[in-house]
């Protein structure tokens, strides 16, 4: 078994395959620096993850595949299945290892697998956009907890950015302990350091500006007063809202 060592960043799978096609030597798994070595390996390489080179296999891959391919290949990245680096290299081998494009071919399993992966995770950015609650806190950050199933907040900060254009605002992945930062002009990426407070998926009162409370008791009555008893659907509700969703919305607090 050959190995190959990387920072398990996209830049750093990137400089792999540009590694691998220049060593002639083509991993059978790839782990990240640190990981257990495999008991059977007999080869391990330690790739040194280089913008230029990674830049270079990137633009290689935009000539070779469609641009909804290339953005596949990025929402199967971001999807943190086990095995899926993996998928992922033996799919780019495959796409420049053949002359014709390999992207309809859902008779290679990896084909199918990348197809099958990336829209579990395009669901789960669907999910995010759908379902995000903002809380408004006293010093006038709108605030909003996730904990998507997949890796999937980056692929939808462009449309939070774009709906919520008018506002300062902080959306958090509390499963991977970091988030996002709009300050009216740009967004950054952000960590905290105390993020326990906010596992329940709500603002503590004292972090709560006072509308936002008085908006969320209103909310919450407005959303009782609409509901028909006699039409509630439990299993049809849960198949539109995922349950594991219901903490972070006003309405089911």
């Amino acid at each position: 078994m050959i190995v190959f060592f990387y920072d398990k960043t996209f830049e750093g799978f990137l400089s792999a395959v540009f590694d691998a096609y220049s060593r002639k030597t083509f991993p059978d798994k790839l782990l990240g620096e640190g990981s257990i070595t495999p008991m059977f390996m007999e080869e391990s390489y330690t790739v040194i993850t280089q913008e230029d080179r990674s830049a270079r296999v990137w633009a290689s891959l935009q000539k070779k595949l469609s641009k909804t391919a290339c953005n596949m290949l990025n929402y199967v990245w971001l999807s943190e299945e086990e095995g899926s680096e993996d998928l992922l290299f033996r799919y780019v081998r495959k796409v420049f290892d053949n002359a014709h494009s390999i992207e309809m071919n859902f008779g290679d399993d990896d084909v199918l697998q990348i197809h099958q992966l990336a829209k579990k995770v395009a669901k789960e950015e669907q999910y995010l956009k759908q379902f995000i609650r903002f809380q408004k806190a006293a010093d006038g950050i709108y605030f909003a907890p996730v904990s998507p199933v997949y890796n999937a907040l980056p692929l939808a900060i462009s449309h939070l950015k774009d709906r919520f254009s008018d506002q300062r605002w902080v959306v958090y992945d509390l499963k991977r302990k970091y988030g996002y930062y709009y300050d009216l002009q740009t967004v950054v990426e952000i960590t905290l350091s105390d993020d326990e407070h906010l596992l329940s998926g709500k603002l503590n009162d004292a972090l709560m500006a006072e509308d936002e409370k008085l908006f969320q008791e209103l909310w919450k009555g407005y959303f009782k007063s609409m509901t028909i008893k006699e039409r509630i659907n439990p299993k049809l509700h849960r198949q539109h809202m995922p349950k594991r969703f219901w903490k972070y919305l006003t309405e089911k607090q």
